[in-house]
């Protein structure tokens, strides 16, 4: 009983600095290329080279947060409702 008393501070100060951060910088690096854009190829000679841009962040690097594309997506309906 006392360890689940313990765990909701925790998951609440987690979900406050998650919060927290989407509203600082709601843009994170993209998984799939790493930030760069672009995949990393090799050609024959096994140099690297720049290959396809991504097609998740369509070659920016960022993509949008999950807690603020939540955010986004409340504020849409909110915004909508209330015209």
């Amino acid at each position: 009983m006392s360890s689940t008393l313990s765990a909701i501070p925790a998951l609440l100060l987690i979900t406050l600095c998650y919060a927290a951060l989407c509203a600082v910088s709601p843009l994170g690096t993209c998984r799939k290329c790493r930030g760069f854009g672009f995949q990393v190829r090799k050609n024959r000679r096994g140099r690297i080279t720049r290959g396809r841009d991504c097609r998740r962040c369509r070659g920016y690097g960022k993509r949008v947060r999950v807690g603020r594309h939540l955010y986004n997506l409340a504020s849409r309906v909110h915004r909508d409702g209330t015209r």
